[in-house]
């Protein structure tokens, strides 16, 4: 996806917000020749919260608008530099020495991906990617800049042979023991962390006919249950991310600690590239902020929130090849205005109707503050599923609609599914996509009282 000419839980140049558990950052991609200037995104990051951005390269101008912003900043070496900086250590020495360190610390520089997406390039560099993050450490450990940058790699999802379900995720037979058990040791070793772009878009557009969009989209929606595991996974993204950490544990490696490198959704798509909207694009990064943000990015297998999630993109690229979905899957347009309203602070919230379809019914019309409450025109099984969804894998706080609590009368399913909804509505910081739940809710901005309940 990303890259120079390329592309749970738990971003390419990065957009970033930390929570106590991990750090939503974005992928600042520059395949376009309609964009702001590196000062002018720079600007756009800090003026959205954004702390955490990964570019394509070590563009020195970027990396010098970069400076004294307080960004913390992954940058690349590009695929057609591995097989010079695997062969030869005073070459990798020069590229740090010329890339990283006359930027450093003024620039918070924070690791070196070494290439992208390596196992699907062309021209077959597999073998150049190890020992090229070798002699790119090394040359770090000689500048004593080794324990303030890290060195990784992004590598895509067909690393894995098999990945469904997740407890079957094993890497490719070709890749397993000759070049992910020597990458994870030496990852291990130097104190770092994989690098994982996934795509649940991908995987629902090959597949619309059995994939739920409900699963895509981070919505309420029956589970599926992985039978070797017992567990059950409530988003696509979180099978994707566990198929790849099954596939770390079947070579030891249980201990290895994943970043998202990248994921996103197109906001327009070709005909066939069914799913390819604004309103979905809107929807997946909205509810992944927001479960990031909330601390319940964790996923089954890896339940506590641990990982870093960097979205693709920041700008849409109007220069890159491929479907059309390639070159819409930024945040923004060029021009700086947003392609569909999203927030990357929690509490941050904007209560009017935005591209995503959600929408606010004023009682008075006077009021800043909103809630979310159930629809009863969902009718009760849709309300049971979601209000299921927001106490269980949604994490709202539904001790008071238990038997005998406060606000378990009345005892029915829109009353408590209210309760439930605006339980996570309040904690996911209020964005417009945090009450949906599948078409079961919506917002009002005058407080609900149910029964003797005021919320």
């Amino acid at each position: 996806m990303g890259g120079l000419g390329v592309c749970f839980f738990l971003l390419f140049s990065l957009l970033s917000v930390s929570s106590e558990g991990g750090i939503i950052g974005v992928n600042y991609g520059r395949v376009a020749d309609n964009l702001p200037s590196p000062a002018s995104a720079v600007q756009l990051l800090k003026a959205n919260n954004i702390t955490h951005v990964k570019i394509f390269d070590a563009n020195s101008a970027v990396l010098e608008a970069l400076a004294g912003s307080g960004i913390i900043v992954t940058v690349m070496m590009p695929n057609e530099l591995l097989q010079t900086t695997a062969t030869s250590p005073s070459y990798a020495a020069w590229w740090v020495w010329f890339n990283v360190a006359p930027y450093y610390p003024l620039t918070k520089i924070h690791t070196i991906a070494v290439g992208n997406e390596v196992f699907s390039d062309p021209t077959n560099l597999t073998s150049y990617l190890v020992p090229a993050m070798i002699n790119v450490q090394a040359a770090l450990v000689q500048l004593n800049l080794d324990k303030a940058i890290k060195v990784s790699t992004p590598v895509e999802l067909s690393t894995l042979q098999s990945s469904y379900p997740p407890s079957a995720g094993t890497f490719r037979t070709d890749l397993a023991e000759t070049v992910m058990m020597p990458m994870l040791q030496f990852l291990r070793n130097t104190g770092s962390y994989l690098m994982v772009n996934a795509y649940p878009f991908f995987a629902y557009e090959a597949n619309a006919n059995d994939i739920s969009l409900d699963y895509a989209l981070f919505r309420p929606n029956a589970g599926v249950l992985d039978s070797g595991s017992g567990l059950t996974y409530y988003s696509l993204l979180d099978a994707q991310i566990d198929a790849v950490v099954y596939a770390m544990s079947a070579l030891n490696y249980d201990d290895m600690p994943i970043s998202i490198s990248e994921t996103g959704w197109p906001s327009e798509g070709d005909a066939n590239e069914i799913g390819a909207n604004v309103k979905n694009a809107a929807e997946y990064v909205g509810n992944l902020i927001s479960r990031v943000l909330s601390d319940t990015c964790g996923t089954p297998k890896r339940p506590h929130c641990n990982m870093d999630v960097y979205l693709f993109a920041l700008f849409n690229e109007n220069q890159k090849p491929g479907p059309t979905s390639e070159r819409n899957y930024g945040m923004f347009y060029p021009n700086e205005q947003k392609v569909y309203d999203v927030n990357f602070v929690l509490g941050n919230s904007n209560n009017s109707t935005s591209n995503n379809g959600s929408n606010v019914r004023s009682s008075n019309g006077n009021s800043s503050e909103t809630w979310c409450v159930a629809d009863p025109s969902a009718g009760e099984e849709k309300l049971l599923v979601a209000l299921n969804f927001a106490c269980g894998e949604g994490g709202a706080d539904c001790t008071a609609i238990q038997p005998g609590a406060a606000c378990y009368e009345p005892n029915t399913i829109e009353a408590h599914a209210s309760y439930a909804f605006n339980s996570y509505y309040q904690k996911s910081g209020k964005g417009s996509w945090t009450c949906n739940f599948g078409g079961t809710a919506y917002v009002v901005s005058q407080a609900p009282k149910i029964g003797k309940c005021t919320y």
